[in-house]
């Protein structure tokens, strides 16, 4: 083996073992929470959206009688507004602080700003919240940055076809399994 072959493939191991070392070492309370919130946020938006508007997809190609094909669908749950919407979507994560259940003592982040067509009920009672600063909401953006890109076209494909398990399939199977094998564990018992 070359010095170069050798050197290079030091290299690539170094870097495989601190990949696969910094994925397991997520955190999970804040991987899990950014996972929900990233849900949360694009179910309001695609809420948002008035159901009647429509978008064509399709190929737009002449056929051979000379007819295109194309298709209407639903806006609000289209690949191109999802992608639009997965590209702000973690701007909102300063919306968010960690929360500490009063009951179970279950951390969490948790949205503590109100929505802009909400109502004045829309506020939570601040008392459990743990406002920790700008690094709080930054680890949460970094984390939400991280899932969007790794999730993406889960999350398209999932919130395009309405499909209800959309944060079981994403979160609790990946991100938050602890919670979903509690969340289990209590339904049966």
């Amino acid at each position: 083996i070359t010095m170069t072959s050798w050197i290079f493939q030091m290299t690539v191991m170094v870097l495989s073992t601190f990949i696969s070392s910094s994925h397991s070492k997520r955190d999970k309370v804040l991987y899990c929470s950014a996972c929900k919130a990233i849900l949360d946020e694009l179910n309001y938006s695609i809420s948002q959206v008035d159901p009647k508007k429509t978008i064509n997809v399709g190929s737009f190609r002449l056929n051979p009688d000379g007819t295109i094909t194309d298709k209407k669908v639903p806006f609000a749950r289209s690949e191109t507004h999802l992608s639009e919407l997965l590209d702000g979507v973690c701007n909102s994560m300063s919306d968010y602080a960690p929360y500490v259940d009063p009951d179970t003592q279950h951390r969490q982040y948790r949205r503590f700003a109100p929505r802009s067509s909400g109502s004045s009920e829309d506020f939570p009672d601040f008392k459990n919240f743990q406002f920790d600063g700008p690094e709080a909401s930054n680890n949460l953006k970094f984390a939400c940055e991280t899932l969007v890109e790794e999730l993406e076209d889960d999350i398209i494909s999932l919130l395009g076809q309405d499909e209800q398990n959309v944060h079981e399939e994403l979160c609790y199977r990946g991100h938050c399994s602890d919670q979903w094998l509690d969340g289990l564990f209590l339904k049966l018992y």
